[in-house]
């Protein structure tokens, strides 16, 4: 593995983190909307990763490259990719009656969104932690090109 393609391994997790960082703050955000631009009680969204990988190359290909001997590329993945952005379909949504309240159903319940504070700040944590991470790597890896520089002067 090259040092470059280390750095965009890197990267990509950086990116990836800071958009669910983002998805995460606009849940947080919008922990009290109970009308979006449909009418609708706001859903909490996620966000889905997936290995970036080489184009047609699976583990199998590489297992059987090792086993017979053929030369392979080492690099089975090239970090990490968003494949979408998901609402929530699971979590219930809050009922709270509030019959006064304007958007309050004909029973007087109102749909808050299915954002829990507690569970959006302990995934902000998780990603902030794992952006930290693929910074150390990342600075690691820059740290070596350097010394690798300096060795030849």
């Amino acid at each position: 593995m090259s040092l470059m393609s280390s750095l965009n391994i890197s990267a990509s997790g950086m990116s990836a983190q800071r958009t669910r960082m983002d998805i995460i703050s606009q849940n947080v955000a919008n922990v009290n909307t109970t009308r979006d631009e449909n009418g609708e009680a706001y859903r909490r969204r996620t966000v889905v990763f997936e290995e970036r990988s080489n184009a047609n190359k699976n583990f199998e290909s590489y297992l059987t490259a090792q086993q017979t001997g053929l030369s392979y590329d080492r690099r089975i993945g090239t970090g990490v990719k968003i494949t979408s952005i998901v609402e929530d379909h699971v979590t219930a949504m809050k009922k709270v009656y509030e019959p006064s309240h304007p958007d309050a159903d004909e029973e007087g319940y109102v749909t808050y969104p299915n954002v829990n504070t507690v569970t959006e700040m302990t995934n902000l944590i998780d990603a902030n932690r794992s952006y930290e991470a693929n910074v150390t790597a990342f600075n690691a890896t820059k740290n070596m090109a350097l010394k690798g520089l300096e060795l030849g002067t």
